[in-house]
């Protein structure tokens, strides 16, 4: 697997809740050891699982994968993931991808 290719490396449920309890320490400066999660596989209507960055366009085809479900301070926070990208789903109001 070569270092820097991006597009060799796929995502497990495993691995896509540990990159994303990582993406929200970042975001709102806690420890990961903080964040609680839940993970459950899903269906989503789009190539993009529901959460489009503003102006994205995907494919309209059923995808499967994992709604991770994040809890900090408090507050709840959704990821999605398939095993070639995650994604943060309104946070704040906007969609981000967070890899892919």
């Amino acid at each position: 697997m070569l270092a820097n290719d991006k597009h060799i490396m796929s995502f497990s449920k495993e691995s896509a809740v540990e990159r994303a309890k990582q993406d929200l320490a970042q975001r709102l400066g806690v420890a990961e050891s903080e964040i609680t999660s839940s993970a459950s596989d899903a269906e989503f209507p789009d190539m993009s699982l529901g959460a489009p960055e503003n102006g994205e366009m995907s494919a309209q085809m059923i995808s499967s994968g994992w709604r991770i479900d994040l809890n900090a301070n408090g507050e709840n926070y959704e990821y999605r993931a398939d095993k070639y990208q995650l994604r943060l789903r309104g946070f704040n109001g906007t969609n981000y991808i967070i890899e892919s």
